[in-house]
């Protein structure tokens, strides 16, 4: 049995609506591939995913300590021991022992300085070194300041002193003068000793 036109051209236009459909589906699916795979959305991934994998920064480093809390060397301490009381004969050698500053070879120096604790005795010091002497005098005339500790000798002359280690035999320091001795150096320069009317005399 034949259709009429009107069931034809119905059937015509509900094929061209599937068709519309199915092709709409198939355009709305390629959109949705083609937004996801552009350079774009690529490049955002990119960057989000470098930002993200930036390895964290690295702490400051400390700063310098400052020099003001830096370790000063002090001198040594100087050592007191139980000494004897001074004899009569000492007290007269610390009475020739010149106190102060001595410039010495070599551009060092010693100090000597009277201990307070102890009548009689006097504080040595030569760089970081220190001691405590005890005078006495020599027949020859020089001052000596010796360590009761038998570890060093001061020697004192009217132009010049001397500190040495007696247990090694060394000179510590040499050609050591304070003020008075320069200007016991200086009057001798001036004016020489006279010679001994003695000298050269022999005996009858």
């Amino acid at each position: 049995m034949l259709s009429s036109p009107s069931t034809q051209a119905r059937v015509t236009r509900m094929a061209a609506l599937a068709a519309g459909l199915v092709l709409g589906m198939a355009a709305g699916s390629f959109s949705s591939v083609a937004v996801a795979s552009s350079p774009t959305t690529a490049g955002t991934a990119s960057k989000t995913t470098k930002l993200a994998t930036k390895p964290a920064a690295k702490p400051a480093a400390k700063k310098a300590r400052s020099t003001k809390h830096a370790k000063v060397l002090k001198p040594d301490p100087i050592k007191f021991l139980p000494l004897a009381d001074a004899s009569p004969e000492q007290i007269n050698a610390a009475s020739h022992v010149l106190v102060g500053r001595y410039e010495c070879e070599f551009g060092k120096t010693i100090s000597i300085d009277r201990n307070d604790t102890n009548i009689g005795y006097f504080n040595v010091r030569h760089g970081r070194q220190n001691w405590v002497l005890q005078p006495e005098l020599s027949p020859t005339g020089a001052t000596r300041l010796k360590d009761p500790q038998g570890e060093v000798l001061l020697i004192q002359i009217l132009t010049k002193s001397m500190l040495m280690n007696t247990r090694t035999g060394n000179r510590l320091v040499d050609g050591c003068v304070h003020e008075v001795q320069r200007a016991a150096e200086a009057e001798l320069q001036r004016q020489p000793p006279r010679p001994s009317m003695l000298a050269g005399a022999t005996a009858p």
